[in-house]
């Protein structure tokens, strides 16, 4: 796997780190769940930034927000008892086929 796809996939981790640790910082007022929410942020910014040097940013900003979005709703389901209708599974549904699309069609992506 290129390395740039590597430094993706560890930027959206890291971001859904980062969310996860915000929706448990209660509005920054719980110490340690903030400096992990400031630390998580911190380097999924740097791995992004990383992999900027060989993806076109919109590409790059559309695949890790994309999968940021998905990846945080399941959490947020799964670990804060979060429910989704519908309409918000059906929009997910899409931002995943975005995201299919870019990767298999588009020349920007950097395969």
């Amino acid at each position: 796997m290129p390395p740039h796809y590597i430094h993706l996939i560890l930027a959206i981790i890291t971001e859904t780190i980062g969310t996860s640790a915000l929706q448990a910082s209660a509005q920054f007022t719980r110490f340690w769940p903030s400096v992990l929410c400031v630390l998580a942020y911190a380097a999924s910014f740097y791995l992004l930034a990383l992999a900027l040097r060989v993806m076109p940013v919109g590409v790059l900003y559309a695949i890790w927000s994309g999968l940021g979005i998905v990846c945080i709703a399941i959490i947020g389901y799964a670990i804060f008892g979060q429910k989704l209708d519908l309409a918000a599974v059906l929009g997910m549904g899409m931002i995943i086929a975005g995201i299919v699309v870019i990767q298999l069609f588009s020349a920007s992506a950097t395969h």
